[in-house]
């Protein structure tokens, strides 16, 4: 088996680290990076990783940790950024700064790791978006402006690059039952005068499965379509939300 480099940005996210231990696992070479190393010092030493610092949305600082992790095989762009609020609250410092974040970062890691998968003709990239990227949901117009930019984002580059052996992707998880989710659902439900208990209650109500989803299901789609099996698999955004988008 021929062990491959991968890099993961916002690998302190719950998704990021789930796909960072299943890499590791497959015996692959594993990068991750987040906004500080510290929040993912104690991963790295879990799993055998190379912890790297990033701010996905700063050129420079994107320049100086793909020159530090070198080379790559994969890339995940899991790196995202949610704030809940209606558009007319919603200054142009956080449309920005959502923007920078979920779709600008994409674009700069990508533009990192192409020049060397177009050398080697085979590549993967895999983009994680969330189904706000596939539907629009109340109180997320900036988050839903992003992640709708970066499906397209995703679709476009897949056709460009296809002739190099490169394929792109996205992998769209519902809610998931994670810190982060949960803390957004506690804002969701102070802006709708609502309780976290009720919010969860509807996000959970709309999934067939009636639950909120795990981080390590997502992580199972992510390697998939870095794998060899997924190599006629190229610019579509596989849905990980238990049929959410389907009733």
């Amino acid at each position: 088996m021929i062990r491959r480099h991968v890099i993961i940005t916002g690998g302190s996210s719950s998704v990021g680290a789930a796909a960072a231990r299943r890499f590791a696992a497959l015996g692959d070479r594993v990068t991750i990076m987040a906004a500080t190393t510290k929040e993912i010092e104690a991963l790295a030493d879990e799993i055998g990783a190379r912890p790297v610092r990033i701010d996905v949305g700063d050129p420079a600082s994107v320049e100086a940790a793909f020159m530090a992790a070198g080379p790559a095989d994969v890339l995940v762009n899991s790196a995202d950024m949610m704030k809940i609020g209606a558009l007319v609250t919603t200054n142009v410092r956080t449309w920005e700064e959502i923007l920078k974040v979920n779709l600008t970062g994409a674009y700069l890691c990508s533009l990192k790791v192409l020049p060397y998968m177009i050398r080697k003709e085979k590549g993967r990239i895999v983009n994680v978006i969330g189904t706000a990227g596939l539907k629009g949901y109340k109180l997320m117009v900036a988050y839903s402006a992003a992640l709708h930019g970066l499906v397209g984002f995703t679709r476009a580059l897949a056709v460009e690059v296809a002739e190099h052996g490169i394929t792109v992707n996205a992998v769209c998880p519902g809610t998931l039952n994670t810190e982060a989710d949960i803390a957004q659902i506690e804002v969701m439900a102070e802006k709708l005068e609502s309780t976290p208990e009720d919010v969860r209650a509807s996000f959970e109500a709309r999934n067939p499965f009636n639950r909120l989803l795990e981080a390590e299901e997502v992580a199972g789609a992510i390697v998939f379509l870095a794998s060899e099996d997924a190599g006629a698999v190229n610019g579509q955004s596989i849905t990980v939300c238990g049929g959410e988008l389907n009733v």
